[in-house]
């Protein structure tokens, strides 16, 4: 959870719970590129707006004076997870900032630790409860008894959109929007294989932003007639993800050979890392097929392996810092009963070629010094 190029992408599938029709690909390249053209064009013009590095800053620029003596519990889905560890990194170093603490409760991928860690942090008489990378509805007796003791609860990547999310008991809920983050990995392998690509889409069914995710990703491919889906898999995010996936890219590699063309999940890091050590195992190159996209976060290994092209073409990365930010001055706002301020972050697209030397998505925009000023503090 984030929560704005242009490279080659996409990240694998996954085990056989769910596969998806197979569109025949053995058409004319005439036919091919002549039955795709639009959707085609559409992506060729999204991925080039969303490679540009250098947005402005566009979220708010007032609000309340910082609250004091306040102690944060970050409660998350897995620490193992690069965009949730990413996110609290960004707590953490706001809530130095603006004077407060941070506790992290580690729900170690499991049902049963996330609700031990919801409910112990409202135990704990947290001032402010973060739901890092879940969703609410799996811990809502938690999240009841947070808001019954008037606990302001805020989500990182929790639900689909940004903003408040009155119905399942968050005060906002930070993100860039799910669906432009699944169009524009959809779009990048559209336009990576000129529309005749064969792609497997990786996700995790049991996690319902996860499952979003990915069908959306699978629509917007369908969107080109041409593209051939060749597995809609899907791999639960937890201890034996690595395993699974390893041995999930070596059967799909033995299945669909040169046909599978690029891969896209709906996380880089848990995914794409076992998938290129299986790929590199198998003698593949790193710049070869398949081309593979980290649907989400853009977290340190990804940069790494998109820079050196390494398995990896391109990472659709949330601002993970710059939401954690985001994240304490929505608190801020809670505490001082002011409205969240609602603020969605542009997507943005990390390929080889504008990466640079960076190792996050860390805007360049002022947001530290913005938001410090928002709340009187050096």
């Amino acid at each position: 959870m984030n929560k704005a190029k242009k490279s080659t992408f996409v990240t694998a599938a996954v085990i056989a719970l769910v596969t998806s029709s197979t569109i025949a690909i053995g058409t004319s390249s005439a036919n091919a590129a002549g039955s795709c053209t639009a959707a085609l064009a559409k992506a060729d013009a999204a991925v080039k707006l969303a490679a540009n590095s250098a947005a402005p800053w566009t979220g708010p620029k007032t609000g309340p004076k910082a609250a004091t003596g306040k102690t944060i519990y970050y409660v998350a889905q897995t620490m193992t997870n690069g965009g949730v560890a990413g996110a609290e990194a960004g707590v953490a170093e706001a809530a130095k900032a603006i004077g407060w603490n941070v506790k992290v409760l580690d729900g170690q991928g499991t049902q049963q630790g996330m609700d031990q860690a919801m409910n112990q942090a409202v135990t704990l008489h947290a001032d402010g409860i973060v739901v890092g990378g879940f969703d609410p509805a799996t811990t809502s007796d938690a999240i009841k008894a947070a808001n019954a003791a008037n606990i302001p609860v805020i989500g990182w990547h929790a639900e689909a959109t940004a903003g408040p999310q009155p119905q399942v008991g968050l005060f906002s809920n930070v993100t860039t929007l799910r669906k432009d983050v699944s169009t524009i990995s959809a779009d990048w392998a559209i336009s990576d294989s000129r529309g005749k690509g064969g792609v497997v889409v990786f996700s995790d069914f049991s996690i319902p932003f996860a499952k979003g995710k990915s069908d959306e990703i699978v629509a917007e491919l369908k969107t080109c007639p041409t593209m051939n889906i060749l597995k809609y898999d899907n791999i639960p995010i937890g201890n034996s993800t690595s395993t699974l996936m390893q041995s999930e890219t070596s059967a799909l590699l033995a299945k669909f050979g040169s046909k599978w063309t690029d891969s896209i999940s709906i996380n880089g890091s848990l995914y794409v890392t076992p998938i290129a050590t299986a790929l590199r195992a198998a003698g593949k190159s790193g710049t070869g097929f398949p081309h593979n996209v980290g649907a989400g976060d853009g977290s340190t290994d990804e940069y790494s392996r998109i820079a050196s092209g390494q398995y990896q073409s391109v990472t659709v990365p949330e601002p993970l810092n710059q939401e954690g930010w985001q994240i304490v001055d929505e608190f801020n706002r809670a505490f001082n009963n002011v409205a969240a301020s609602g603020y969605v972050p542009a997507t943005h697209l990390v390929t080889k070629a504008n990466i640079g030397n960076a190792t996050s998505w860390d805007p360049l925009n002022g947001y530290r010094d913005i938001y410090k000023k928002i709340w009187g503090v050096n």
